[in-house]
């Protein structure tokens, strides 16, 4: 079950959920984080299966989509696993999949003033380098809010740190750590304003994290 108590941390091993059934029958997915149905904020991973399509419609506070399988469409191109985008806060789209595709998505979580349109292949883009022997690909970012893609390689440990308004990850391969555990492909975790933790890699692991974008709650 999904926790929207954002002063709490949230680790979901997405492997291990069972698919849940949309209001489309050819979409499925597994929630992560879900308010109420006035704010539509949410957080899941989404199945589209062979054909699957959805009608024209809008992202009042914008969407965010990272490609996990597959090629995920709509009337602007095709995306293949390892694309992220944002759709602004206004936007539409009709998305569909011809073979089928999963996607990480987030919905309206947009600041209003956040208004770039973002469509990156980052299987094309190239890593700079970051801390120790990191390896980072910068996604967006926008008042204090960044995305990225960072991999680690095999035996990296990274200095114990804190995250002013947050952290979120979703692991896309290895195994990420921490003190607190271990979170093969396919788990998220959030982790509260000015939570601490010490992560380590045993092999060549990559994550999607967000920083700066949760609320400053006590």
């Amino acid at each position: 079950m999904f926790n929207m108590n954002f002063a709490e941390r949230s680790v979901i091993h997405c492997a291990q959920q069972e698919w849940q059934a949309s209001p489309s029958p050819t979409v499925f997915r597994k929630p992560l984080e879900r308010e109420d149905k006035e704010s539509g904020h949410t957080t899941s991973v989404v199945k589209f299966t062979a054909d699957a399509n959805f009608k024209t419609h809008p992202h009042p506070a914008g969407e965010e989509i990272f490609v996990l399988k597959g090629t995920f469409s709509d009337e602007f191109g095709d995306n293949p696993a390892g694309t992220y985008i944002r759709n602004p806060p206004g936007s539409e789209h009709a998305p569909f999949s011809k073979d089928g595709c999963e996607i990480f998505v987030k919905l309206n979580q947009f600041s209003a003033q956040d208004k770039q349109q973002v469509r990156i292949n980052t299987l094309e883009q190239p890593w700079l380098a970051g801390q120790g022997g990191l390896e980072v690909m910068p996604l967006h970012s926008f008042e204090g809010e960044s995305v990225a893609l960072v991999k680690w390689p095999a035996g990296e440990v990274f200095n114990p740190h804190r995250h002013f308004r947050g952290e979120e990850i979703f692991v896309l391969s290895g195994t990420f750590c921490d003190e607190h555990g271990e979170y093969p492909a396919q788990t998220w975790i959030r982790s509260p304003h000015m939570s601490q933790h010490h992560p380590f890699v045993k092999e060549e692991t990559i994550i999607l994290v967000k920083t700066g974008h949760l609320p400053m709650l006590e």
